[in-house]
Order: C-alpha cells, then structure tokens, then sequence
C-alpha cells in the first residue's frame, strides 16, 4: 500500500488520537450496522476494482463539492477563495483513504485514524494538518449527509471491471456498510462527554 509522500497522512503513528472505543465497543457498533467477514472480503475485491479508478472517483467528489458554495466553503481561505493547495493535500490523503477503506485490517490503527480523522473535521484539529487558515469547523450535518452522495456515487465505479451483478451488489452494500461505520466513529468528537 503506497502511503510515502502523501502530506498529512500519519495513520499508524504515535501522534495519531486514540480512540476512546474500546475493541469490544466497536465489534458491538459493527454488528450494529450489520458489518461483517463477508463485507470485509467485499472491500478487498471493492479495493482491487477502485485502485486505478481514483482520480476518477475523486474528480467526481471534487467536482460535486466544488458546485455547492455550503460545501466548498470549507476550503476557503480568509478572501473567500478555495485554497487550492489545502484542496490537492486534502485530494492525496482522500484518494488514500479510499484504499484504507477497503483494505486495512479493522484493528486498532484503524480505529484510531478514525478518531484522528473526526478531529481533523471537529474544531479540534481542523486546518491544523494543512496550517491553513480556512474556517475552523465542519458542521455533524455535513458530516452525516456526506454517506449519501460517497455511498450512491461509488456503484458506477465498482460495476465498471466486469464483476457479476451480485457481486458489484455486495461490495457496494458493504462499502455502505463501512462509511457509514466510519461516520459513526468521525462523530466522537462532536458528542458531549457520556452522549456518544
């Protein structure tokens, strides 16, 4: 898996936060969402269809966010234009992301770059990463609204090599399975103490 040279990205580092979910929690919250062996080998076969089908994947995402002003927001500097350079960082650890989806082990480093991940979004850490000065915060709405155009968007692409009907089905259910597993877990920071 090829991760050097991709600015920002630290899974598996010392400086990444550490989840406060327990293994146990998070074997509970994946029976919660129905996640399971079979899902897991589906995100292998999902990760051997996207691999070099990225940068389509993400021209696609850019180009839904860089059409509503409420979602391109996000990546705006002080004058009010997108930071192009905070875009193509946020672009690489994205594309890569993808990957990690489909192919890390759900283990603990996982679970950890998922709580990193949700602080980059929440006031915590947002623009920390990059050292940019873009609005500080990304509202759970967005958050949680992104399942759907992430989850309805990636179908094309996994039905593009040729797999049978069924099985372009089960890698997108459990690529559903999976983002809305993470979103869950993005969402830790933005609860108050004891609500999550």
């Amino acid at each position: 898996m090829m991760t050097r040279g991709i600015p920002g990205y630290t899974y598996g580092a010392p400086s990444v936060a550490r989840t406060p979910l327990s293994l146990k929690e998070f074997e509970q919250l994946k029976q919660t969402v129905l996640f399971t062996d079979e899902d897991m080998r589906y995100l292998r076969m999902a990760g051997e269809v996207l691999k070099d089908q990225i940068d389509d994947v993400l021209d696609l995402w850019y180009g839904f966010v860089g059409s509503h002003p409420h979602l391109i927001y996000y990546f705006q500097g002080p004058e009010g234009q997108p930071l192009q350079e905070y875009l193509a960082r946020v672009r690489s650890r994205f594309g890569q992301w993808i990957l990690d989806t489909c192919q890390r082990p759900y283990d603990q480093d996982w679970l950890n770059y998922q709580m990193e991940i949700g602080l980059r979004h929440h006031r915590t850490k947002k623009n920390q990463t990059d050292s940019v000065l873009a609005p500080p915060h990304i509202p759970l709405r967005y958050m949680i609204a992104f399942i759907v155009p992430i989850t309805l968007t990636i179908r094309d692409f996994l039905a593009r090599k040729g797999h049978a009907p069924e099985d372009v089905e089960k890698m997108h259910q459990a690529w559903f399975k999976s983002i809305t597993l993470q979103v869950v877990l993005w969402s830790y920071p933005y609860a108050r103490e004891g609500d999550f």
